[in-house]
């Protein structure tokens, strides 16, 4: 077996393992969603940390705990979720620069104050919006869309491009994408979207046709925001918590573009508030 079918299995078997943990806890709501969505996000903010800072300093402990409470306020303050959230991450703000003012600053004092807020911020948007969906009407399905557009995509994506993949994407950040995957993976939107359809009927064809191709979009450049942060920082892999997977920021780089975009397409779209 070759080293690329092997990676292929390994991610294979992993997914299969986390995804009834993942899919129970989406389904259970409440806390037990907050728990989930506030672990996965205070566990991609360590690894952004962790490649940007090169180690995790205990300032970064506190953007990781930042980003863990962010998912949780939908759930647990509901009517004030966004305030709270504006007021964590100033406190993070001023935390990161006041923390670097204290330890004999050096050049680089104001770019890793920038990465500590931004790693909170980049480590929980995707999970939050995640968790904001779910407590909407029709949430659980509505938090499907938004997983289904993510899963779909790199799915599909990932066998177009290995089966008719030839024109590259955009080689300097990412040199295995290509257009081929591109369009695989916006189809694979469409057509999960289709089906998804079938148990959330609150969604027309309209809808899914929108939602399937703006997340073939937006999703792809999570995906290449990602890649393009892995290349500025020379690792490979976000981390190692998924067996030929990576890092979990590798698995949810899409979510954390495509979370937001359905958010905000159920509220201005559907009206649900």
């Amino acid at each position: 077996m070759t080293e690329k079918n092997k990676n292929l299995v390994a991610r294979v078997v992993s997914a299969l393992a986390a995804l009834p943990v993942v899919l129970y806890l989406l389904w259970a709501g409440g806390w037990q969603t907050a728990l989930l969505l506030s672990s996965a996000a205070a566990v991609c903010a360590g690894e952004y940390y962790a490649m940007t800072l090169r180690g995790l300093p205990p300032v970064a402990w506190v953007g990781m705990a930042g980003a863990a409470a962010l998912p949780a306020l939908p759930v647990f303050a509901p009517g004030r979720a966004f305030e709270f959230a504006f007021w964590i991450v100033v406190s993070m703000w001023f935390v990161a620069w006041n923390w670097h003012l204290l330890r004999a600053p050096d050049g680089e004092a104001p770019a890793r104050s920038a990465h500590l807020v931004s790693g909170l911020i980049y480590g929980a948007a995707g999970m939050t919006a995640t968790a904001a969906l779910r407590t909407f009407p029709d949430g659980l399905y509505w938090a499907f869309v938004a997983l289904v557009i993510t899963w779909c995509n790199d799915t599909f994506a990932y066998f177009a491009g290995r089966l008719f993949g030839r024109h590259k994407l955009y080689p300097e950040v990412s040199p295995n994408k290509t257009w081929e995957g591109f369009a695989g993976g916006m189809a694979g939107n469409v057509v999960g979207m289709f089906i998804l359809r079938a148990w959330f009927p609150a969604l027309s064809a309209v809808d899914c046709v929108a939602l399937g191709v703006a997340g073939g979009v937006v999703g792809p450049a999570g995906d290449l925001c990602e890649s393009m942060l892995k290349r500025a920082t020379g690792v490979k892999d976000s981390g190692k918590v998924l067996p030929g997977h990576g890092g979990l920021l590798d698995r949810v780089d899409a979510l954390s573009f495509n979370a937001p975009l359905v958010y905000l397409y159920a509220r201005w779209v559907h009206g649900i508030s």
